[in-house]
């Protein structure tokens, strides 16, 4: 399974640097910026002997939140939040760590066994363990040297 991040490194230079800086230093951390990228939770990806493992880390949410589905191996993790005005005589300028929906797909490998797929979701972090086939468990074991 495979994650491909944008890198910004990667754009062409500009002709006018300091267009881009001064227009940077504008729009960065405000309104477009919170508002134009999409906010979806941190998610590590491992790999045991017997089985593939995907952590994402989403404070704040109960397990009644997340919707897990899997549908011709690709597994997709979602969660839709209604958020609810809380009167408690707060007024805030930013609130970063509130979900309000995202969704998350995985390309399973081959390898996957789609039928033992369990979840949990303890400390704010969503834990999927994903069994492999018995044929792509790996096998290890001690060589003799002669």
């Amino acid at each position: 399974m495979t994650l491909v991040k944008f890198n910004p490194n990667n754009q062409k230079k500009s002709l006018m640097p300091g267009f881009n800086d001064a227009f940077e230093s504008i729009f960065n951390d405000t309104f477009f910026n919170d508002r134009m990228v999409s906010r979806v939770p941190a998610t590590n990806i491992s790999e045991s002997a017997d089985h593939y493992h995907v952590e994402l880390a989403a404070p704040g949410l109960k397990k009644q939140d997340f919707k897990i589905n899997l549908e011709r191996n690709v597994l997709t993790v979602s969660v839709e939040q209604t958020t609810e005005n809380k009167a408690d005589g707060r007024s805030y300028t930013k609130m970063e760590y509130s979900y309000n929906a995202f969704v998350r797909s995985f390309t399973l490998p081959e390898t996957a066994d789609e039928h033992g797929i369990n979840a949990t979701y303890n400390d704010g972090v969503l834990t999927i363990a994903i069994p492999k086939r018995e044929e792509a468990k790996t096998i290890s074991r001690q060589i003799e040297i002669k």
